[in-house]
């Protein structure tokens, strides 16, 4: 692509988008030595956003329909909490369904890639900001920073609180921020892809749009992804639950922490977290966070009667792989520095690792106390991640591969630069876009998370509160150490500008970075 606008009607692909060294034309100069391309007004097509309009107005009477399960429970536990659920629920029907209506006569064509980029951001904005609605509008009554905050957490399954005090919220509440996250984990691509094919839009341009890797298109439509992935969501979401309930929870508490678990968000009914249920509910929750951080699209290959490709899959076996070695070396470390017992280190590590590996959050134990030495591990299993096409986030495993086979070829082209080192994963051959892409992401992502870093401590946080808070929300996995943050884990207390600087993280971390900072790019524009 060089430097001019480009035909009517195409569809630009991401490397267009970079900067290419394609030479100078050679054009008629004027005597102050511009080019006439340059003395030419270039006209500019406006975007036309009543295609993203429409599929975001029609995601938001979709949610204001959730908001009437916990409406519905707190209406039959007599609490008037309901109220601000029922108004909550009027409020994004009616916009969701005027800015639908006023939109839909921009159906009819084809998407443009400036289009899906926008409703990607579009619907991860919009989405929270009426999820908001009601912990403003009833309890816990937060102001509409911090329920902005709340609800930006929830749907990036990142988990930050600012809410102390969860175990005396109305039922509907905790289920309302539940919902949220399970949202937010696939919920939210999937309702999307639903109406997507209305719109004649490629699916699969979308799915890409999101960070979502459907690793080779085992269906042959976006629409029958979408509708076996919400299958599989489902049914594990009710598996878990249920395995929560048979394990002590009450039924309520087993839907909420089911909820957060296989999305992995991380928000609890208790400010103690996972704390109030050791013993068997944390080897429950383990095996749910690694499924859910594993390929979903692998669950699809399964159900349809193939298991070997979930074996195989290189990446599952190396986060499993390196999840053992995390909990192993604690372990190891707790049973050397701290008098306790092999069962109770072995479980209490298993579950607090995970949970961070997979980006859930949920805690059973102050952290904080294990010591240097496993911070330090917590800290880089949360900035691997989990898996490609699953709900966990951060830089995901498939990155780390691609990266260490890349820097392996380059040692041996070092040793042998005569010999032929093709780069290699799973057997195929890698192009050199797929390492350029990856090299990119780990370029931006250090940067998005150095910066990140840098602003929140000149808001006035500690160096540790500040770097952890950065973490958690650019790799969108919960919890935030440092002398700021509140006894229950809570960040209430921060400045209003740093809670705006994390939601920032937050929603550029779920979108995968590429996503949002592509929008800032003037070449992507030029129609």
């Amino acid at each position: 692509m060089n430097g001019s606008a480009a035909p009517p009607g195409r569809h630009f692909s991401f490397s267009d988008l970079m900067w290419r060294n394609t030479g100078a034309r050679h054009e008629p100069r004027d005597r102050a030595g511009l080019t006439s391309s340059r003395l030419r007004p270039k006209a500019r097509a406006m975007i036309d956003l009543r295609p993203v309009a429409y599929v975001i107005g029609l995601l938001l009477t979709a949610m204001g329909g959730f908001m009437l399960f916990p409406m519905a429970l707190d209406y039959a536990a007599g609490d008037p909490n309901w109220r601000a659920f029922f108004r909550s629920a009027v409020i994004c029907a009616v916009v969701g369904g005027a800015m639908a209506i006023a939109s839909a006569n921009g159906l009819g064509r084809t998407m443009t890639l400036q289009q899906i980029f926008l409703l990607t951001t579009g619907v991860w904005i919009a989405m929270p900001a009426f999820g908001a609605l009601p912990l403003i509008l009833g309890a816990p009554g937060l102001a509409p920073i911090d329920a902005l905050f709340e609800s930006v957490s929830g749907m990036t399954t990142t988990g930050t609180t600012v809410i102390t005090g969860l175990d005396d919220l109305p039922m509907g509440a905790n289920l309302w921020r539940g919902i949220l996250q399970w949202l937010g984990g696939l919920g939210i691509v999937i309702v999307a892809m639903l109406f997507l094919p209305v719109m004649k839009v490629g699916g699969m341009q979308f799915f890409r749009s999101e960070g979502f890797d459907t690793l080779g298109k085992v269906l042959p439509r976006a629409l029958d992804i979408s509708s076996a992935l919400i299958q599989i969501y489902v049914w594990m979401t009710v598996a878990c639950a249920v395995t929560y309930f048979a394990l002590g929870m009450t039924g309520f508490e087993a839907v909420v922490h089911a909820l957060a678990t296989v999305s992995t968000g991380g928000f609890s009914t208790s400010d103690k977290s996972f704390g109030l249920f050791q013993g068997g509910a944390e080897y429950a929750a383990v095996i749910f966070m690694l499924l859910g951080s594993l390929p979903f699209i692998r669950f699809i290959q399964a159900a349809q009667g193939s298991l070997q490709p979930l074996w195989r899959d290189v990446q599952v076996r190396a986060y499993l792989r390196w999840n053992l070695y995390a909990v192993a070396v604690i372990v190891l470390y707790e049973m050397v520095t701290r008098d306790m017992s092999f069962d109770v280190v072995l479980r209490e590590t298993m579950f607090n690792v995970v949970s961070t590996f997979s980006g859930t959050g949920f805690a059973s134990v102050d952290l904080s106390a294990w010591g240097p030495f496993p911070f330090v591990i917590l800290i880089l299993v949360g900035l691997i991640g989990g898996c490609t096409s699953s709900t966990g986030c951060s830089v995901k495993v498939f990155r780390y591969l691609i990266l260490f086979e890349a820097i392996r070829v380059q040692i041996r082209r070092l040793h042998n630069p005569s010999s032929v080192n093709p780069m290699r994963y799973e057997g195929r051959s890698v192009r050199q876009d797929v390492v350029d892409s990856v090299i990119v992401f780990f370029t931006l992502f250090i940067l998005t998370f150095g910066l990140l870093a840098v602003g929140l401590g000149l808001t006035g946080l500690s160096f540790k509160t500040a770097f952890t808070a950065a973490w958690t929300s650019v790799a969108n996995i919960g919890p935030v150490f440092g002398p700021e943050v509140g006894p229950t884990g809570a960040v209430g207390e921060f400045p209003d500008s740093a809670k705006w600087l994390m939601m920032a993280g937050m929603l550029v971390g779920r979108l995968e970075l590429l996503s949002v900072y592509v929008l800032f790019m003037a070449r992507f524009w030029r129609s």
